[in-house]
């Protein structure tokens, strides 16, 4: 019971908020749900799906509870069969999906050769992906991992760093050491980068390689040029598997096109590359993430509205005037004339 409600109760509370018309009294071992019926049927399906993850041995967040009803609200399976599959366990913690959007993502890794995850921050794009290719590695389905990634500050000019070529590129590829450490041994990761198994390395290296029997992760795709992007799916060699992965609404690159945006239109419809396309539903970080992302989505839908409706007065005006009207004959009239 106590792994069921959570901390404080704060998955109870979680599964209050999702079914705001149903009262949840809790006594010993026994849970009573009293209020609207289909609200009650729905509260008491959801408890029922949580109490066999539990028995599973999954230790449950607030984000699998509403991951949980939005599967069974949408009648796309059960959440104890979709989230229960572990992909690693690492220092007695299993790395699993966590939202219906995530399990679509892990299965589309393992039935094709190139996937691109898109998704916003939080998503968990890139923290799955490398747990594939560690999981890849320990089953021997590969003989070495790459992590890639642009060496592009985030808004930023930081100038010329100082050190070694190692220690100019590592602050660009922290977070992809920071995600290994969590999912190996902390010392044996060490072993694997000098022996070649694991290798961290930027784009700019990849060109002239021909990549095979490898799982490469190439993440933060969207600071690629698409001359990048080009040059790095065509690395591909035979036996190898490639993730990439970034968000196109936080592009860093000083001018110019995303290498990201352009190939979902380039690569749209070649077989065995598949887009995975995440959205607010499948952010696992704090609640608040989740709001930020909605609120700057719909920032930015107002902008392109805004800029449609700009364009579309122009193009009146320009059409106006090639027609040699006068400058008050190409406004709209309204109203009735007289």
């Amino acid at each position: 019971m106590v792994r069921l409600l959570g901390a404080q109760d704060r998955l109870l509370t979680t599964i209050e908020t999702q079914y705001p018309a149903v009262s949840l009294h809790v006594r010993g071992n026994d849970i009573t749900l009293t209020g609207d019926a289909a609200q009650v049927r729905a509260a008491h399906n959801l408890i029922a799906e949580l109490i066999d993850m539990v028995r599973q041995g999954q230790d449950l967040e607030p984000v699998e509870v509403l991951s949980s009803a939005r599967i069974l609200e949408e009648g796309s399976g059960k959440p104890a069969d979709l989230l229960g599959q572990a992909i690693l366990t690492s220092r007695g913690r299993s790395i699993r999906p966590k939202t219906l959007g995530q399990k679509q993502y892990v299965d589309a890794i393992d039935e094709n050769t190139i996937v691109f995850g898109i998704g916003p921050a939080g998503t968990g794009k890139t923290y799955l992906a490398m747990a594939k290719a560690v999981q890849a590695l320990q089953r021997k389905e590969v003989e070495r991992i790459i992590l890639t990634r642009p060496a592009v500050e985030a808004g930023e000019r930081l100038g010329f760093l100082p050190g070694t070529l190692t220690d100019k590129i590592d602050p660009y590829l922290r977070p992809l050491f920071d995600a290994l450490n969590e999912m190996m041994d902390p010392e044996l990761v060490p072993k694997l980068l000098a022996a070649g198994t694991v290798e961290v390395a930027p784009l700019a290296y990849m060109r002239g390689r021909t990549l095979n029997n490898s799982f490469i992760v190439l993440d933060e795709a969207q600071n690629t040029t698409p001359e990048q992007m080009k040059m790095f799916l065509t690395r591909l060699g035979f036996g190898s598997k490639i993730v990439v992965t970034g968000d196109i609404t936080q592009v860093d690159l000083p001018a110019g096109s995303s290498g990201l945006r352009l190939v979902t239109r380039v690569l749209a419809d070649v077989d065995d590359i598949h887009f995975s396309r995440l959205t607010s539903d499948d952010v696992v970080r704090h609640s608040l993430v989740a709001r930020i992302v909605d609120a700057y989505s719909e920032y930015d839908q107002v902008k392109q509205a805004e800029r449609f409706e700009r364009g579309q007065a122009q193009e009146f005006a320009n059409r106006a005037e090639r027609r040699g009207a006068s400058p008050r004959d190409r406004m709209p009239r309204r109203g009735k004339s007289s």
